[in-house]
């Protein structure tokens, strides 16, 4: 990953003025999980696949707890109004577009972006079957953040992508390939925030040959049995404590992955509709069942993400087949030379921060080398707003950055709408 260099020292010590060669853009992204805001400002150099990426800035703000209480009844299933979704893609709007005031407040003017690329907060993705339409909503006015902030906004990614034909997610893919392509490394790029899901980018691969969908539940489950053991005191097991003092309850786990959703190939995306609360409230009288120790639950929740991660790589991912790859559903390149080095695997997102999630992953790939991306120069939480200010900037340039043979798309196109600076 030769193409990402973190910044040294202080913001605003990062090196040479802005020139003709540089130019700077600002990611915000809100995570399935509701938790806050991530905003990430990049340095990039080049178009297209030839962009060249530098992490300048990370800023993050979480939610208050009302306020993601507000934001989780809206999300679907919901238990809302529309009045209130409509009063939360206001707020959101202003949310984001503070939180991206505040990081262009800590960079030097020369530093300043040129574009916002703005994720909003997810509260429905229902993808589509069979043929039949895919439903996504992302919520945090555009034009609030282009009044706020005095830049031009990129909203609207998935939707874009759906309007011709796709699933709208997973985006990040043709951001993994510009980041990791090689002729020599094979990457698994697993990110796990509140769903889990995996670029993988080939040796020697073009673009057309990168494999992406969700892998299943990232930190969902797990949140969502910690906020009720807690009685909503907690929101996460902070580096898989609680966890490592359960054991996982084989029977309970053993009905999970019989779930249809495991079975189905990509391009595969899922979310808290189908993870989420509904979940953890239908698998409560199981869990007691199996056990009375609320630990128990957790270290289950935990293995339930390495395991359907290292499944489906073993499924989908020839690299980490143990027999004849599914044809169907993998590809590998034509005439990409086989990888030099073995297949590694990089971690992003909050999960990332779980030693004991990474522990059974490993557990479960024995042998493979798993990194975290902040070894890599991008923290972890940064990763996604990272992307999604690439995908501005590709926006601007007209560059294709969704991947149809990953969302299902018809054709490539330029990701996300423009709201021109107010």
């Amino acid at each position: 990953m030769a193409k990402v260099e973190r910044s040294s020292g202080k913001i605003g010590k990062t090196g040479r003025r802005t020139t003709g060669r540089y130019r700077y853009a600002l990611g915000l992204m809100a995570g399935t999980s509701g938790d806050g805001i991530d905003a990430a400002v990049i340095r990039v150099e080049g178009r297209g696949e030839a962009m060249q990426v530098r992490f300048v800035l990370h800023h993050q703000v979480a939610f208050d707890r009302r306020f993601r209480n507000r934001l989780l009844a809206a999300m679907a299933p919901a238990t809302t109004t529309t009045q209130e979704i409509a009063r939360l893609h206001a707020e959101l709007g202003e949310a984001f577009g503070r939180v991206a005031r505040e990081a262009i407040e800590q960079l030097p003017r020369a530093h300043r972006p040129m574009v916002i690329g703005l994720a909003g907060q997810t509260v429905c993705h229902l993808p589509g079957r069979a043929g039949s339409r895919t439903v996504t909503l992302q919520l945090g006015n555009a034009a609030t953040v282009a009044a706020m902030t005095g830049l031009p906004v990129v909203f609207d990614f998935r939707q874009t992508d759906v309007a011709v034909g796709g699933q709208g997610a997973p985006l990040v893919p043709w951001t993994d390939y510009v980041l990791f392509k090689s002729k020599s490394t094979s990457w698994a790029v697993q990110n796990i925030g509140g769903i889990g899901n995996v670029t993988w980018v080939p040796a020697g691969g073009r673009a057309a040959d990168v494999i992406a969908f969700d892998t299943g539940p990232g930190n969902m489950v797990i949140d969502g049995l910690v906020a009720r053991m807690s009685g909503g005191r907690w929101r996460m097991d902070r580096d898989g404590r609680l966890a490592a003092k359960g054991r996982v309850l084989e029977s309970v786990l053993a009905e999970w992955l019989k779930l249809p959703f495991f079975r189905q190939r990509p391009p595969r995306t899922t979310g808290r509709e189908l993870f989420g609360q509904i979940f953890v409230n239908a698998e409560l009288d199981r869990l007691r069942s199996a056990s009375a120790v609320p630990e128990d639950w957790i270290a289950t929740a935990t293995a339930f993400t390495a395991r359907t991660i290292a499944a489906s790589y073993r499924r989908f991912l020839s690299d980490f087949s143990t027999r004849k790859p599914d044809r169907a559903a993998s590809r590998v390149p034509s005439g990409a030379a086989r990888p030099r080095r073995p297949a590694q695997v990089v971690l992003t997102g909050g999960g990332s921060r779980n030693k004991t999630l990474i522990s059974m992953l490993q557990a479960e790939l024995p042998g493979t080398p798993i990194l975290t991306i902040d070894e890599l120069g991008i923290p972890a939480q940064a990763k996604e707003a990272v992307s999604f200010a690439m995908l501005a900037i590709a926006r601007l340039d007209g560059t294709p950055s969704n991947l149809p043979a990953v969302t299902g798309a018809t054709r490539s196109v330029s990701l996300g709408c423009l709201c021109p600076q107010l």
